[in-house]
């Protein structure tokens, strides 16, 4: 299909541009919804012996590994786990960094919700060190989710390890096993990736450079132990290079990084048959841009999104699902040819599945798998970190890693769409077009249904397409008072919560 041909030579990963740095991964595993990545963490976690860092947006001592049967050893529960595998571990050390939200003083010294960092690091193991992570612009949050064991494996995605994450891929509607903080949730779909070698000490040193940004202490590099790899994780690929791209605003001293929104534009202008992603959000012009110029070309890729239903909260539906909606009209006038698909999951009995994941894949050509949002803030102004493989033809393994991108492609279509991989990929034989496959197999229970039926309407929020809601990059002109605002959809779901409730009352605020 249509596409630039020469582009088919040339490298989606540049470091320095689309990508921050590259390196080759021993093994990779793509790992698909929650249950799945908090049991394989777990069995990672058990392996340690020198250190492990988290890093992440969110952190909650009672987020569990495993609901229903317990397979793993130690406790089930990540602080009274972490707590054991010290005891166990006596040259283990544990590093903790969530972001600071810089916007409701009442947080900036909360980890897990209740206690503050100076008193957790004072009464707790001296090998488990707590932070919070200011270095970022007022209103920005730093929105990575990264685990590193010993340096040696590594994990990368959409994920914090906290309340309300886990559900399996079955997705039903009712499970008694999702329970959160405010009770049951709902079904909740998830994308994270593991990985080892070198490929795993680039995402180490991503975490340690945080690491010293938020607390000013250096941790140096480790040799990694022989085997770290967990057990139960089955890799996708073997020795194949892994592209690291990250989005980091601009701080006084440092220059903004945009290596996602480079990758993302330039991955979908390289795209020949198939544009297919997932994601939280969809509310950023410049990568609506780019996919609406695709649709307008004759022979250009099929572009098939699966989005949520709606945002968590009202504010996001009023900011992002608005924006979301103006941005749609301009895809839906542009896709002149048919070829643009747009839909939410859902679980059964007309519950939707909430979808967080953070997935791009590109024909058989390129996945990329991480934190960003395909919003404004997640392109230039908070902090994100997303991994990458390509198939090239010039690469020894060139036909396993397409092999491996179109099966995880399709693995997650078919979950959305209720089926089997295998009916997925003999419908798809039968028909020759990825989007005509999907709505084939679309039906009345646990499917995909058409977003475009459901939108909210676009003109009646202010916040849609907001630069205070969704900037850019940093603002250079705005007084503190509307800076500060610029980062209530962070957190407007924490600040509406019991636990906000709570938390305001204890800090007179």
């Amino acid at each position: 299909m249509g596409g630039d041909e020469s582009a088919g030579e040339n490298s989606l990963l540049v470091p320095g541009d689309t990508c921050w740095q590259s390196a080759e991964a021993d093994r990779f595993a793509a790992i698909i919804d929650g249950a799945d990545y908090l049991r394989h963490l777990k069995d990672a976690l058990l392996r340690a012996r020198h250190r492990i860092v988290v890093v992440g947006w969110d952190l909650d001592y009672r987020t569990a590994f495993e609901r229903g049967e317990k397979t793993l050893d130690g406790p089930n529960h990540l602080g009274p786990f972490l707590h054991w595998l010290l005891g166990r571990r006596r040259g283990l050390n544990v590093y903790l960094l969530k972001s600071n939200l810089r916007l409701l003083p009442a947080f900036d010294g909360f980890w897990f919700g209740v206690t503050p960092v100076s008193v957790l690091n004072q009464f707790t193991s001296a090998r488990l060190h707590f932070a919070v992570d200011g270095a970022h612009p007022t209103g920005a949050v730093h929105h990575q989710k990264i685990v590193v064991i010993d340096d040696a494996v590594a994990f990368c995605g959409g994920l914090d390890l906290t309340l309300g994450r886990w559900d399996t891929s079955e997705h039903l509607p009712a499970d008694r096993r999702r329970t959160g903080l405010g009770g049951a949730y709902g079904p909740r779909h998830e994308v994270m990736a593991a990985m080892d070698g070198a490929a795993a000490g680039v995402l180490a040193e991503q975490a340690r450079d945080r690491w010293e940004a938020a607390t000013g202490r250096v941790l140096s590099p480790l040799s990694p132990p022989p085997e770290a790899w967990p057990d139960g994780l089955i890799p996708g690929l073997r020795n194949v290079e892994v592209g690291v791209a990250r989005t980091l605003p601009r701080l006084p001293g440092r220059s903004e990084v945009r290596e996602v929104e480079a990758l993302d534009l330039a991955a979908i202008a390289a795209a020949r048959d198939v544009i297919y992603l997932e994601n939280q959000y969809f509310a950023s012009r410049s990568i609506a841009g780019a996919i609406a110029a695709r649709l307008r070309e004759p022979d250009g890729p099929e572009v098939v999104m699966i989005l949520p239903r709606s945002s968590e909260s009202r504010l996001e539906q009023e900011s992002m699902d608005s924006a979301r909606e103006r941005l749609f009209r301009m895809l839906k006038k542009a896709d002149v040819h048919g070829r643009l698909g747009v839909y939410w999951p859902v679980a059964g009995r007309g519950v939707s599945v909430y979808v967080h994941s953070k997935v791009l894949v590109i024909d058989g050509r390129l996945l990329r798998i991480g934190s960003s949002n395909f919003n404004n803030r997640s392109l230039g102004f908070d902090s994100e970190c997303d991994i990458a493989i390509e198939s090239l033809p010039a690469h020894e393994n060139s036909g396993a890693v397409e092999q491996e991108i179109l099966r995880v492609r399709n693995t997650l279509v078919a979950e959305h769409l209720g089926v089997s991989i295998d009916t997925f990929r003999d419908e798809m034989g039968r028909r020759g077009s990825f989007l005509a496959t999907v709505e084939a197999l679309r039906g009345t229970g646990r499917s995909l249904r058409a977003l475009t039926d459901t939108m909210v309407a676009a003109d009646a929020s202010p916040f849609a397409e907001n630069d205070l809601m969704d900037p850019v990059r940093v603002p250079q002109s705005l007084p503190e008072s509307a800076l500060r605002l610029v980062g209530s959809v962070a957190t407007w779901p924490l600040r509406h919560s019991p636990l906000g409730a709570w938390l305001r009352k204890l800090r007179g605020f």
